[in-house]
């Protein structure tokens, strides 16, 4: 298990920096969207793709008590109670563009983390633009110590955001005490894999600096953890094989590094990108994977 490489002040301005560029450049941009595209079963454009992950979250919520019952109540015309609505809450949620998808298609109410004032600030206006101020916020703050005010969730999930935990057994203890009895938790992120070897080591190394990582874990490791703080494992998918890999940009990009790689990390404007790049290489060579992951808070 790494150790907490950065702090949490770091990697809030990691994303305020790089953020204007990931929805500028970034492929899932337009959309609000900073996550990968995962090219699953069914999907037929990058759109879907784009929001693959996301469907199957709000699948996974869709058998919570909250939804069921107000879908009911919405097919027979009887109105909707806010007592009924399951709470979902997005652990990293970027610029709010999952929690917004979600809560769009689902009779929720949601709230957004993001360390990222940046962030936090281009999530309101999305919640806003999108006409659900009413059942969505997204707020600046830290997962592993959330605010009272968010309450208590009947479900609650992070994408490509459980990374950065500089100390995962307290994201773990934080889940427990944000998410009721028998409610859910998925965790959608980069593990480790059984690796050996210099190259291994210093590509990953790369991809950890690039990106700001501190808990690449094994698959076990994360059970672990989520065991430890009363949670149960309910299912993990191996998405790894639906990721885009061996781009033409990643190849370019890994020019580049070997051109200014030694320079130390921060004074880079472009590590997210080397970063990126060696992630590819990592998850080419099957040093690295990508699972989603759900976990059932027991009583």
């Amino acid at each position: 298990m790494l150790g907490p490489r950065f702090g949490i002040a770091e990697i809030s301005r990691y994303y305020d920096r790089h953020t204007p560029a990931f929805i500028r450049f970034g492929q899932g941009g337009g959309a609000g969207v900073i996550h990968r595209a995962v090219w699953g079963p069914g999907t037929t454009s990058r759109a879907q793709a784009f929001h693959y992950v996301d469907d199957q979250i709000a699948e996974m919520a869709r058998s919570l008590v909250g939804v069921s019952e107000l879908s009911k109540a919405t097919e027979k015309m009887e109105p909707a109670r806010e007592s009924v609505r399951a709470h979902v809450v997005d652990l990293g949620c970027g610029v709010g563009a999952s929690l917004c998808y979600l809560a769009e298609r689902l009779p929720i109410r949601g709230t957004g983390i993001t360390l990222s004032p940046v962030q936090a600030h281009l999530a309101a206006e999305r919640v806003i633009e999108a006409g659900l101020s009413g059942r969505v916020a997204c707020i600046e703050g830290d997962y592993c110590d959330l605010p009272t005010s968010v309450g208590s969730a009947d479900l609650a999930y992070a994408i490509e955001s459980f990374v950065h935990s500089p100390a995962p057994d307290r994201f773990f203890a934080e889940c427990r005490r944000l998410i009721r009895p028998g409610g859910l938790l998925v965790i959608c992120d980069d593990v480790r894999r059984s690796t050996t070897g210099a190259a291994a080591a210093r590509t990953i190394d790369r991809f950890c600096r690039g990106w700001r990582i501190n808990a690449l874990l094994h698959r076990d490791e994360l059970r672990t953890l989520a065991r430890a703080a009363g949670f149960e494992h309910e299912s993990t998918v191996d998405l790894t094989a639906l990721l885009e890999t061996g781009r033409a940009r990643d190849r370019a990009i890994d020019v580049l590094g070997a051109v200014c790689g030694w320079l130390p990390i921060g004074t880079r404007r472009f590590d997210y990108l080397l970063g990126g790049a060696a992630l590819q290489q990592c998850l080419t060579r099957g040093w690295v994977g990508y699972d989603l992951s759900a976990f059932r808070r027991r009583g």
